[in-house]
């Protein structure tokens, strides 16, 4: 008789005896030793969200310095863009995601393949299901995001349950990149942050209204995975946020007392013209007086304008169930009830982040989820954390729907693994094929699209063209990845240009890519591009 795998609790750290215990940040959140929350020290602590507001509109002189400071209050009007970055090497193809040979997505790998990607012959994409769900093809295969899911996929049932309205919608799709990635590594450029920040026409990318981007993690790139070195930015490095009190802490603009919001608006103007009047004399003896002047000047004006707009910060806190209209938190009918947010700090992580991103405040912001490093225990302690990932994906797709709003999300993870074919029959293994081990040449990342108008539409005359678009690149029949299928294959930094290159297509400006981002990619450009346009430009102007 087999010996019984361990199956890990949601929320309980992996200890692999095939893995040194872990030593770094990384290897820590891979494991789930800790969920990657950190601390940050920030620039200013007005350098933080925005939400116009009339109530307490500045006096006419100041509100004329806000233009001229160039402080942002409506950001760049780009698709906000959100990284899920599953650290450990997480299972994205097959099980989650079809991946298929060069026909895309239904052109269906060998019973062998599958079996490495965890799933048995009663289970393989193509053949009959005995009880279809509502969703399924009957043929353990989902197209109800557009982009084809496994019937029994852990991240569609966590979709599908926390979108459903969304979902019902019919305007999501999506597209899968088959690309290695090594595994238990630090060094896999994942990340694009920092390629989303000026990828558009001219270079001007997304933005929010008063900071650029975001991350869960206090690192470079937000996340758990590194960004691209050519790409980063120190000046737009992510600001960490990964809970409420991290939004509703950095708009606090001050103790005034008993005064009112008006007054404490009266106060800021006064306290920026007294400042005005005195710096027009200050002379530092520096080359760039005048500059640094400008910037002092700038800072009080920027203090006005949070108090003015950021009086009551509740306005933009995700935890919303005391608000007059909640949508995220609420037992009637909120995308999340009050007892699971109250006990799960990931899905605190996703509203905060989704809030601020959806909403305009942040122009991108990426999610670490730890804990993807599942092999080497039953294939229950997968599902479970796929299945909680899903809800989180799903409620960005819903919040996006229902304040509507486009959306991309990109799911990510450092590495992947495979399966020997055992099979675990607990309730939550489901009847799959364990993990048990790392292996790079499964992984795959991959993005999905909502735009509030209608489904995006895959580029491509015909249904065969449409779902080469919709695979970029293929997997070997026996579920490895064809590392010679694109560009991104084998190239964990051209992964993040393909991704980079498909967000500026959305908006129509693929052509500034090679402008933007000087890369191998170029001719290629049109076969790696997923969707036509779903805005020209910005989202105030839908396709």
């Amino acid at each position: 008789m087999s010996r019984r795998k361990k199956f890990f609790g949601l929320d309980q750290p992996l200890r692999h005896p095939c893995h040194a215990k872990p030593r770094t940040r990384r290897q820590f959140i891979a494991q789930g030793f800790t969920a990657g929350a950190g601390t940050v020290v920030g620039s200013s602590l007005f350098s933080l969200f925005a939400n116009p507001r009339a109530a307490y509109a500045l006096s006419a002189d100041v509100a004329a310095e806000v233009a001229a400071c160039g402080i942002a209050t409506q950001g760049a009007g780009k698709i906000p863009f959100i990284c899920f970055d599953l650290a450990g090497g997480a299972n994205m193809a097959g099980s989650n995601v079809l991946v298929g040979g060069q026909g895309g997505q239904f052109d269906f790998l060998s019973t062998a393949g599958y079996s490495k990607l965890g799933l048995p012959g009663d289970m393989v994409p193509g053949v009959a299901e005995a009880t279809p769900t509502t969703t399924s093809n009957g043929d353990h295969t989902d197209t109800s995001l557009g982009l084809a899911f496994h019937s029994d996929s852990a991240f569609l049932r966590g979709i599908l349950e926390k979108a459903p309205n969304a979902v019902a919608s019919g305007n999501i799709n999506g597209a899968v990149i088959p690309a290695r990635s090594d595994n238990d590594t630090g060094n896999n450029p994942h990340n694009p942050m920092y390629g989303i920040a000026r990828a558009g026409q001219g270079a001007s990318g997304a933005d929010g209204s008063l900071v650029t981007l975001i991350g869960s993690n206090n690192s470079d790139s937000g996340g758990n995975s590194m960004a691209p070195a050519h790409l980063i930015d120190p000046s737009i490095r992510p600001t960490k946020i990964d809970r409420p009190s991290d939004v509703t802490g950095m708009v606090d603009v001050g103790d005034f007392g008993s005064l009112t919001q008006a007054e404490a608006v009266a106060v800021m103007e006064s306290v920026y013209r007294v400042s005005d009047a005195k710096m027009s004399r200050v002379n530092t003896g520096l080359a760039n007086n005048a500059e640094l002047v400008d910037q002092v000047r700038c800072a009080y004006v920027k203090s006005a304008d949070l108090a003015e707009r950021f009086g009551d910060p509740s306005q933009i806190n995700p935890d919303d169930r005391q608000g007059s209209n909640p949508i995220i938190v609420s037992d009637a009918g909120g995308i999340f009830s009050e007892a699971e947010f109250d006990d799960d700090r990931e899905f605190q992580k996703t509203a905060s982040v989704m809030k601020m991103v959806i909403d305009g405040f942040a122009g991108a912001g990426t999610i670490t989820m730890g804990g993807y490093d599942y092999h080497g225990g039953a294939r229950a302690t997968g599902e479970v954390r796929d299945l909680r990932a899903g809800r989180c994906m799903g409620a960005c797709l819903e919040y996006a729907h229902q304040v509507g709003v486009p959306l991309m999300m990109y799911v990510c993870s450092d590495g992947s693994l495979s399966s020997n074919g055992t099979i675990d029959n607990s309730v939550e293994g489901r009847g799959k094929g364990e993990w048990t081990g790392d292996n790079s040449s499964t992984a795959a990342s991959f993005f999905l699209v909502y735009n509030p108008g209608r489904r995006p539409v895959l580029i491509g005359a015909t249904p065969e063209e449409q779902a080469i678009h919709q695979q970029i690149g293929y997997m070997r029949s026996d579920a490895s990845v064809e590392t010679a299928s694109s560009p991104a294959a084998n190239n964990v930094n051209l992964l993040v240009d393909t991704v980079i290159l498909n967000y500026m297509a959305l908006h129509g400006e693929q052509g500034a890519f090679s402008t933007n981002f000087p890369t191998p990619l170029g001719a290629l450009i049109d076969t790696l591009t997923a969707f036509e346009p779903i805005v020209a430009g910005t989202i105030t102007n839908p396709v």
